[in-house]
Formats: structure tokens, C-alpha cells, sequence
């Protein structure tokens, strides 16, 4: 694989392969684009097969970062970072130290966050050795877990998607959850608290049996959550979840959750379009996470992230609306939104905000 070529092919700026044996770091940070600002993400650990398969997902990864940020009207770039280990069993102080130091290295082009795999507590750790970090607990100074605000804001979308197609509320309305980890179980509470019907599935049983049980939702098989008949499906957990397989399955009106990378390949977004099933684009839907730790780098406060997190749903109108009236497919839609605003700011604001945001750290 040609690593380089896949660089510039993504339209990457910087990619950094951080290793420390005594510690069994191995890990990939990878910043997109710093055009409207330093490169924010999370930091995900997942037992790769292969350095390849890391480095495609924290390439492809880090992209959306820059393209969530700037749908999102937020002065942030792209970036995120992956450690190749088991979270059950491969995490130290010492691998999360070491981790740190590298992001260190980079001087505030690279603000990292939790993410699959990663927790508030290993950002206080990953603190312990740089400035430029977020998704630290609220004792530390910062926002705490940002799941609730992404599943609001992945509410609101499916809100916004629910109206496009005629219906006003979620009253009645039922939706299949893919996926019950902290995003996942969250956006269940506030559906059954609009009123919805909920599908759920997930791989660990644990999980299942608590959104059983406090939430009363239907548990569904994992390999048959896709092909339950319902309004809405939901993916919520691993990306690539619409592909070739999955979209013949699909009995539904509308795919709209919280997992990155849900589209295996664009022309599934086409498949999707064709089949009359309206994709709200992921790194639209599920931007409540980068807008909460955003807010830890301006002053952070719950309310103002929920409440900036409830214009997900207008932003989301806006793109269905583009969608229909150009006759292209919604991820088309969010894609030129995305890149309209960073070719109308390249050149003029971003290092500006970088200097901000590391003067902030330094005063932090």
C-alpha cells in the first residue's frame, strides 16, 4: 500500500506514526486540513488486523473531522488519531503518557478526544503530557462525556428527516438502533422519550438487557436489525455499515445515526438515493460531539452545547432541501455544503483561530 499516495489522494496534510515498544504504542495521528482551524478528533483504540487497516480508517476518519467541522459552521479542521490494542486489556498509564507526548509534538495542529475505545479517563491521563486535548471530565475543567450531546443532535436529525417526508413528530413513528454503547443507548432514551417505537441490537448482551429493561425497547437479533420493517434506521456503532449487502436488506424510509462513515463507499449513498431511502449524511447527523468539545476550547457550558447541538436540525433541512431541488443524492448535498465553506475561508482565518486556541491552552 502507498501511503504517500493515499495522502495526497485524501488531501491530507501531515500523518504521524507514533511507536514506543516499552510501552506497545503503536499508533497513527493523521490531520486533514487546518483551513478553518487545528485539526480536532478522537482518539480511537481498535485491535487492527493490519497497519493498512488502521491507517485507511484514521485517513478516512480524520477527513470526515473536516468535513463535520465545516458543515457545522465551527472553526475546527480535521484530524484523529488511532492506537492498534485491545481497550479491554492492552490500556497503562504508560501507553496513554506516551501517546500524549506525541500529540505534544505537534504543537495545537492536533486536538485530541476520546473516541471507540477511548474514555474521559484516559484524556486525563493522555493530559498529564499535553494542552491539546478535550473530553476531559468536568472536575478537569472540561465537558465531560459528549454522548448525550451527540445523540441529541442525532435526534435532531432524524427529526429533521422525519419532517422531510411528511410526518410532524416521532409519536408512532419506530426506528431500529444499531449499536447501544454510550451514543447509542443515549439517542434510545430520548426516542422513547418522543414517543417512537425502538428496534435495538449490539453485540454485548449486557447492553441489550439494560435498554430492555429501562427503556422497554424490542432487542432484534444483531444480524437482523437491518432488515426490521420501520421508519428509520439507525447505525450507531462501526462505519462502513451501508454497503453492497446491507442495502438490498433494507426495509426502511430512512437511514439516519450516529456512526462515522456509515457509506462503505459513495455509491452506496447513490444506492441509498435510488432505492427512494433519504440518508441523513453521518458527519452532519452526529456533529454534537464535536460541537461539545468544541465549546471546552471557548468556555464550556452543557446548555450552550445543547442548544447549538439543536440546530443540527436546520442544518439538516437545509441539506434535504438542496438534495431535492438539485436532484442529487443527499451526501452529494453535504459534501459541496462542507466544501463551499472551506474554499470560501482557505487562506484567511484558520491560523488565526490555531494562535487563538493555543493562546487559550497556554493561559489554561
Amino acid at each position: 500500500m502507498d501511503f504517500f499516495q493515499q495522502m495526497v489522494e485524501m488531501g491530507h496534510e501531515r500523518v504521524l506514526f507514533c511507536s514506543n515498544p516499552d510501552v506497545g504504542l503503536q499508533a497513527i495521528i493523521a490531520v486533514h486540513s487546518t483551513v478553518l482551524g487545528p485539526g480536532l478528533g478522537g482518539c480511537r483504540m481498535w485491535p487492527y488486523a493490519s497497519t493498512e487497516e488502521a491507517m485507511l480508517d484514521v485517513l478516512r476518519l480524520s477527513k470526515g473531522m473536516t468535513y463535520k467541522a465545516a458543515a457545522a459552521g465551527l472553526n475546527l479542521g480535521g484530524g484523529k488519531a488511532v492506537i492498534i490494542g485491545d481497550s479491554k486489556k492492552d490500556k497503562t498509564e504508560e501507553l496513554f503518557r506516551a501517546f500524549g507526548r506525541y500529540v505534544e509534538s505537534l504543537n495545537g495542529l492536533y486536538i485530541t478526544a476520546e473516541d471507540v475505545g477511548t474514555g474521559t479517563e484516559d484524556m486525563e491521563v493522555v493530559h498529564h503530557e499535553t494542552r491539546w486535548v478535550t473530553g476531559l471530565p468536568p472536575e478537569s475543567g472540561g465537558g465531560g462525556d459528549p454522548s448525550p450531546v451527540t445523540a441529541f443532535g442525532t435526534l435532531q436529525g432524524i427529526k429533521a428527516a422525519v419532517q422531510h417526508l411528511g410526518d410532524d413528530s416521532l409519536k408512532g413513528r419506530s426506528v431500529a438502533v444499531q449499536g447501544l454503547g454510550s451514543v447509542g443507548y443515549n439517542l434510545a432514551r430520548f426516542l422513547r422519550d418522543e414517543g417512537a417505537k425502538v428496534f435495538a441490537t449490539d453485540i454485548d448482551p449486557e447492553k441489550t438487557a439494560r435498554a430492555r429493561e429501562e427503556l422497554g425497547a424490542e432487542i432484534v437479533p444483531l444480524n437482523e436489525i437491518l432488515e426490521v420493517e420501520c421508519d428509520v434506521v439507525a447505525p450507531c456503532a462501526l462505519g462502513a455499515i451501508i454497503n453492497d449487502e446491507s442495502v438490498p436488506r433494507l426495509r426502511c424510509r430512512i437511514v439516519a445515526g450516529a456512526a462515522n462513515n456509515q457509506l462503505k463507499e459513495d455509491r452506496h449513498g447513490q444506492e441509498l438515493h435510488d432505492r427512494g431511502i433519504l440518508y441523513a449524511p453521518d458527519y452532519v447527523i452526529n456533529a454534537g460531539g464535536l460541537i461539545n468539545v468544541y465549546n471546552e476550547l471557548v468556555g464550556y457550558n452543557r446548555e450552550v452545547s445543547m442548544r447549538m447541538a439543536r440546530g443540527i436540525f436546520a442544518n439538516m433541512a437545509r441539506l434535504f432541501e438542496i438534495a431535492r431541488a438539485q436532484s442529487i443524492p443527499t451526501y452529494l448535498a453535504a459534501d459541496r455544503l462542507a466544501e463551499e465553506r472551506i474554499a470560501r475561508v482557505k487562506g484567511l482565518g484558520g491560523q488565526h483561530w490555531v494562535r487563538t486556541v493555543r493562546k487559550r491552552a497556554v493561559d489554561l
